[in-house]
């Protein structure tokens, strides 16, 4: 059933509100899959944070002109469906990637990320992107490596006076 003019608008309105807040676009050649297998995906998307469309792309080409996907435009050709990450960048593409495990009927076919459009084989690279906790346990790792080690160098000294007197103490007593 076609859109009239008021439901494109309203599209390209929602397309054009998501693609300005979001991190990270997937999109994916769809065909071959069951409207359960898109179903599921959809379940799987909401529960990690990624806006799922299928949409016609000239109206997808309109909604995201003056955001960071507009590089992707001359590139959304077929019929696509759309992953947008709302919460961390890596969503999308872990979402996409794991579900191409299990249905071969998905082929990702671009990534788009900080302005700049990628090919399909990058869908990986952004799979691999650690979440906000993930990046953070890191950082925080980094922070506290300097203090750690400060900690063993102050207290080698008194480990090592603390040897030397066992070290005696079992001498005198082998003697």
């Amino acid at each position: 059933m076609p859109l009239n003019l008021a439901q494109k608008k309203e599209l390209v309105a929602e397309l054009a509100d998501v693609a300005s807040k979001a991190h990270s676009l997937v999109a994916a050649e769809y065909a071959g899959l069951t409207v359960e297998q898109l179903t599921e995906l959809r379940k799987k998307a909401r529960a990690s944070g990624v806006f799922v469309k299928v949409a016609k792309n000239t109206l997808v080409r309109r909604a995201v002109d003056g955001t960071d996907y507009e590089c992707a435009s001359g590139q959304l050709t077929g019929p696509l469906l759309y992953a947008f990450s709302t919460e961390d960048p890596g969503a999308a593409g872990r979402l996409v990637k794991e579900y191409v495990k299990t249905n071969d009927g998905l082929k990702p076919k671009l990534v788009a990320i900080g302005g700049k459009a990628y090919p399909a084989s990058h869908v990986d690279v952004l799979a691999s992107l650690p979440t906000r906790e993930q990046a953070l346990s890191m950082l925080l790792s980094v922070l506290i490596q300097p203090a750690t080690m400060l900690v063993r160098v102050l207290a080698e000294p008194a480990t090592q006076v603390t040897r030397a007197i066992n070290a005696v103490g079992q001498q005198k007593q082998a003697a």
